[in-house]
């Protein structure tokens, strides 16, 4: 079989099972069988395909099919322009978030800081930002030892090995410690709500990464309350919130003496991220 007929059999097969990316994920999923970038995978077009490769190529379009993420049949995702390994014991790295490193790189720009993530999954957050402000340490804290297994593998792979920690434990057993800045994509998803999110998130990616309890504010809460006791002295907490939680936010914010500095809104106009200080 050639390149173009592979494309086009995957294109049919992907389409037909309602997956709205059916193109551009069946190119993706022909260059990783075949080892190649996209770009020269569809240079390639008359090139034969050996049989092997294309049950390969066939067990992945199956997957595909069964609305499991592309992110996790590559086993990576593109995240501020690194390629992160993720597998299905970490949310996969969402664009949204990525204003949130943009914003923290520009106001900590040249500065030495100390930051903690919060539930760091595969540690996109921290190995970006610590890939932005070289003079700065952090350290990575998750209650799933698979998900700090893999932050690990992204710090090495991002060279930040050397200022990071990561450590597999609940962010309510720290002590003794304080941070400049606080960073933090908790589960925001209200309980009753997760059977309405798409069939490729609430098949495959971890529920305990979703799950905010019964209005999405528990472990926002927990977090807020945590951060006064091991921030420094105006030290910033960074939030990703859920659509329509602001307000909520901020009140529960406010009653922990912390102050709003600025808000980030995605690119549907919500208000995606917060950010405060400790006075």
């Amino acid at each position: 079989m050639k390149t173009l007929e592979a494309i086009k059999f995957g294109s049919n097969l992907l389409r037909e099972n309602k997956i709205s990316s059916y193109i551009l994920d069946t190119e993706l999923l022909l260059s990783k069988t075949l080892n190649k970038s996209r770009e020269k995978t569809l240079t390639s077009l008359d090139k034969d395909i050996e049989k092997k490769f294309f049950h390969i190529f066939k067990d992945y379009l199956i997957r595909r099919s069964r609305n499991e993420p592309i992110a996790y049949i590559l086993g990576e995702k593109e995240f501020w322009s690194k390629n992160f390994i993720v597998n299905k014991d970490t949310l996969i790295p969402r664009p949204e978030t990525e204003l949130l490193v943009e914003k923290l790189s520009k106001i900590f720009k040249d500065k030495k800081i100390s930051i903690l993530d919060i539930g760091t999954g595969s540690g996109c957050i921290i190995v970006s930002l610590l890939g932005n402000l070289k003079q700065s340490i952090g350290t990575g804290v998750d209650i799933s030892k698979k998900a700090i297994l893999m932050a690990k593998k992204n710090a090495s792979r991002h060279k930040v090995c050397n200022r990071i920690k990561l450590i597999n434990k609940s962010f309510e057993n720290i002590f003794n410690t304080k941070f400049d800045l606080i960073v933090s994509n908790p589960p925001y998803i209200e309980r009753k709500a997760i059977k309405n999110l798409s069939e490729d998130i609430k098949k495959y990616e971890p529920r305990i990464a979703l799950d905010g309890g019964n209005d999405g504010l528990d472990l926002i809460q927990k977090v807020i309350y945590k951060s006064k006791h091991i921030l420094k002295f105006k030290g910033t907490l960074a939030l990703e919130i859920g659509n329509e939680q602001i307000r909520k936010v901020s009140k529960i914010l406010i009653d922990n003496n912390f102050r709003i500095r600025s808000v980030i809104k995605d690119y549907k106009n919500n208000v995606r991220c917060v950010l405060a200080y400790y006075k």
